[in-house]
């Protein structure tokens, strides 16, 4: 993995964590959710994440 893919990678993790807390505490619903999913692959592209 190359130090940009691991940037990428870590960046989606992080973000994504915050979606999720975001969803648990209904401040977002799934529909919002998904697409917050969606546009972050789209963005950081991670290598594992995106599974």
């Amino acid at each position: 993995m190359t130090k940009e893919q691991f940037e990428g990678e870590k960046n989606y993790r992080v973000s994504i964590i915050i979606a999720k807390a975001m969803l648990a505490r209904k401040i977002i619903n799934e529909k919002d959710y998904i697409k917050i999913n969606t546009m972050l692959i789209s963005k950081y592209k991670p290598v594992i994440g995106g599974l």
